[in-house]
């Protein structure tokens, strides 16, 4: 059997309902479950670590945009409007749209992204500071109305020696692009030349799974007409895959990306009437369900 776990990142606040519910119907509808890494307070100011405004801003919290079109991402930082945290930030119970459509149906589960998503948010030497932004973000997760999340996803994948200690105290499954030794606790190094040893993508660290992923796959960078097939020859030569997209890439620029939502739907239907594939949730994975290897 091989496993799939679906990985979208950057459902924050600003998040339209309509956006998720548009692209993982098909999924919901199959019971495939859906990870979506949140961001428990987000930036709105959120840059990329060279810059730019973050993709996953849209207006539907800043201005009063109506619910049949998509709204537009931002191109300029939202008003900041009180009651949504530290100020320039937005708890995801700010909207609850968005919060009550999650809980309603069961099949999205969400992970932790982070805290506010700053550039480079856990790549820090301060382990007293990392522990005190993973313990807000899931506070504010669960203050929203979720469950504790079990598995964690670092902005921009970066996490430091310092922040993995913290994580992996408090998560069963981090899930990130790849592991170096350089960024890893010295007393994780021998575990980790084995990993390499054996060529494994993915490993443990006492009861915290460690899981890398092929890059993101399901991008709008990539030609549509090659995604699935990609994806498909990936799932049959490892045993545990995660396929990491962004929920904001399908509407960038405030348009529907037609061509790349059906290649999603695509994978959805292909997923579905596979045999010998199972989708799963991180959750699975953190229950110990499923070995990796």
């Amino acid at each position: 059997m091989r496993y799939v776990i679906i990985r979208d990142d950057d459902t924050n606040a600003t998040t339209p309902v309509d956006c998720l519910e548009r692209l993982y119907r098909p999924f919901l509808e199959r019971n495939l479950p859906v990870n979506l890494a949140t961001i428990p307070e987000v930036n709105t100011n959120a840059r990329t670590p060279d810059g730019k405004l973050e993709g996953f801003l849209f207006s539907s919290v800043a201005a009063d945009v109506s619910r049949r079109s998509v709204p537009q991402q931002l191109t300029s930082p939202p008003p900041y409007v009180g009651g949504y945290g530290e100020e320039g930030t937005a708890a995801i119970s700010a909207n609850s749209e968005l919060v009550r459509y999650l809980i309603d149906n069961l099949g999205y589960h969400i992970v932790q992204h982070g805290c506010h998503h700053e550039p480079m948010e856990f790549d820090l030497p301060d382990r007293a500071e990392a522990a005190r932004r993973i313990e807000k973000g899931t506070a504010v997760l669960v203050d929203a109305g979720f469950s504790r999340p079990q598995a964690f996803v670092a902005p921009h994948d970066k996490l430091s020696p310092a922040s993995l200690q913290e994580v992996a105290a408090r998560f069963r499954v981090i899930s990130s692009g790849w592991y170096e030794w350089r960024r890893l606790p010295p007393s994780w190094w021998p575990r980790y030349g084995v990993k390499q040893l054996l060529a494994k993508s993915h490993w443990h660290k006492g009861k915290t799974v460690l899981l890398s992923h092929p890059g993101c796959l399901l991008s709008y960078h990539r030609a549509p007409d090659t995604i699935l097939e990609t994806i498909v020859n990936h799932v049959a030569s490892h045993r545990v895959t995660v396929l990491v997209t962004h929920w904001w890439e399908y509407f960038y620029g405030g348009q529907p990306n037609e061509r790349f939502i059906s290649v999603l739907h695509e994978l959805a239907a292909w997923l579905a009437r596979h045999q010998g594939v199972k989708v799963i949730s991180f959750d699975d994975l953190a229950r110990g369900d499923i070995s990796i290897n």
